[in-house]
């Protein structure tokens, strides 16, 4: 099935082509730079640059789409050759995501093809079994597995039953892991994203964990999470309020490294009651924090105590926000037959929640 997917969910305008889980297209415009100056993502920004880069960015997705060779006729792709529109219906930022949603709508009716709407941390979730045009890696999608999406926004454990049934076994019940170490990277006068350069001030010193900083909720019995404490921890430490007189220049990576360490120790211990309490070892991630290099060792640690072995992204750019993982997603609703009954009516508010 060829799905044409789209995703305007946060500050990445994204378009990419897809057949059945085979990347054919894919193209990203990202927005940082427009963001850095506000020290986060600024919602009218955002819409007025994904309305400035939307067709642009499907223009380019469909050129690239039309040149590439259909495997099963002898010759290149055409627009009509495509089955299906897919959009990121939510979460995220409303008007943003309104920019997609009006697309999406306009080249299903236009097209006169199905709709289908997407679900964006389901997206993450099936982000570690995209494949690229020839079909790799080949991985198999398992039946039953363990999801861990970790982004600025999200922070979830999930297990995966079936075709399409989610449980969630824990989560941040306030910030996120990776909105955590952006507003940590913000205390110590960084701007935005702040999550890569804490990452490098750790690597420098090989990520010791000199200040021990607490680890929320971990004595606690449920997967739940939280960080909004560890956060406000790191704001009265920087003060000296907790006892320790610190030097903030001098010892700036040995702060950066100790907050990622309690964060990223935090999710691992998480991980692993999950694992035990469900007797599943098969873990896929997803999300951009899973770009870290310090994370992906230590939740390879962890599978590997359990004689197993992580999923992750196959490419760099599916860990962030893209268009791919969603039409990955839709591919599997569409065996379903979970399509958009009403396109005109069709809201901005998630397919469902996971």
């Amino acid at each position: 099935m060829l799905i044409l997917a789209i995703d305007t969910s946060a500050d990445d305008t994204s378009v990419a082509i897809l057949r059945d889980r085979c990347v054919i297209a894919s193209v990203t415009s990202s927005q940082i730079t427009s963001h850095a100056g506000w020290g986060g993502i600024m919602p009218i920004v955002a819409k007025l640059a994904h309305e400035k880069k939307i067709d642009p960015v499907l223009k380019r997705a469909l050129n690239l789409f039309q040149k590439a060779r259909h495997p099963d006729l002898n010759r290149c792709y055409t627009q009509t050759d495509i089955d299906a529109i897919a959009v990121t219906q939510g979460p995220g930022l409303s008007i943003a995501l309104e920019v997609g949603i009006l697309k999406a709508k306009e080249l299903a009716i236009t097209m006169n093809k199905p709709l289908i709407a997407v679900n964006h941390m389901e997206g993450h979730l099936y982000s570690p079994f995209v494949q690229n045009s020839v079909g790799l890696p080949q991985r198999d999608i398992p039946s039953r597995f363990l999801s861990l999406l970790i982004s600025g926004g999200h922070t979830q454990i999930i297990q995966v039953d079936g075709n399409g049934k989610y449980t969630i076994l824990g989560e941040t019940v306030d910030d996120a892991a990776g909105e955590a170490l952006d507003k940590a990277a913000r205390m110590l006068g960084f701007g935005y994203p702040g999550g890569a350069v804490i990452e490098r001030l750790a690597h420098e010193v090989s990520n010791l964990d000199t200040f021990h900083f607490p680890r929320p909720m971990i004595g606690q019995q449920t997967l739940d999470m939280s960080f909004s404490g560890l956060k406000t921890h790191l704001m009265y430490f920087l003060k000296g309020e907790k006892g320790v007189v610190v030097d903030q220049v001098g010892q700036l990576r040995e702060i950066a490294s100790s907050f990622q360490e309690a964060v990223f120790d935090t999710v691992i211990r998480k991980l692993d009651k999950a694992v035990i309490q469900t007797g599943i070892t098969t873990l896929a991630v997803g999300g951009g924090v899973i770009a870290n290099k310090r994370l992906r060792y230590l939740t390879r640690k962890l599978m590997k105590k359990h004689h197993d072995i992580p999923l992750f992204p196959p490419l760099k750019y599916l860990c962030g926000d893209n268009a791919a993982m969603i039409g990955v997603a839709a591919w599997r609703q569409a065996e379903r037959g979970e399509f958009v009954t009403d396109i005109q009516n069709l809201s901005r508010e998630p397919r469902k929640s996971l």
